[in-house]
């Protein structure tokens, strides 16, 4: 499998993974509801960036992505997903290194992003690539301002936390 730049034409794709991973983290009380995927506006941001990656099969089709965005002199990871078929497998621990590398090369200050606590896929994951917990209130109010965000959308607050990587 390898790691390409995501483009526009990849949209519908990952939007299939996205909603694919939902009913994973739907399994393990994380999300509820209808599923949703990201927009196309969502998308184009991380790909203006220069940030929307892409794992492939060997038919070049997307099996998982990754986007980000930097905003304040950080890297923000907005999505990470790998299709249920897929998962297990190390292709999100690619991806994210990916993406972190491309922080790191940019000598932006830290990666940030905001994730469920519980599920154990989510963030003892980004534990194990370096990153730390926040509360809420440990929280830049950029960090804040997305986790009530995310409140305001359906997910348990409760459930959702911040995480920082220094560079």
């Amino acid at each position: 499998m390898r790691i390409r730049q995501a483009t526009r034409d990849d949209f519908d794709i990952l939007r299939s993974i996205e909603l694919a991973s939902f009913e994973t983290l739907r399994a393990t009380g994380a999300v509820s509801g209808e599923p949703e995927a990201s927009s196309d506006a969502e998308l184009q941001h991380y790909l203006d960036h220069a940030l929307l990656y892409a794992t492939c099969d060997q038919d070049d089709i997307p099996v998982g992505y990754a986007g980000a965005y930097i905003t304040e002199g950080c890297l923000h990871i907005g999505e990470m997903d790998v299709h249920p078929d897929f998962q297990r497998k190390g292709l999100g621990r690619r991806l994210m290194e990916t993406l972190l590398a491309e922080g790191r090369l940019r000598k932006l200050a830290e990666a940030t992003l905001t994730t469920d606590r519980l599920a154990p896929f989510n963030a003892p994951f980004y534990a194990s690539l370096g990153f730390r917990p926040l509360e809420k209130e440990e929280c830049s109010p950029r960090l804040r301002a997305i986790l009530d965000s995310e409140a305001e959308k359906g997910l348990d607050p409760l459930r959702r936390i911040g995480m920082v990587l220094p560079f």
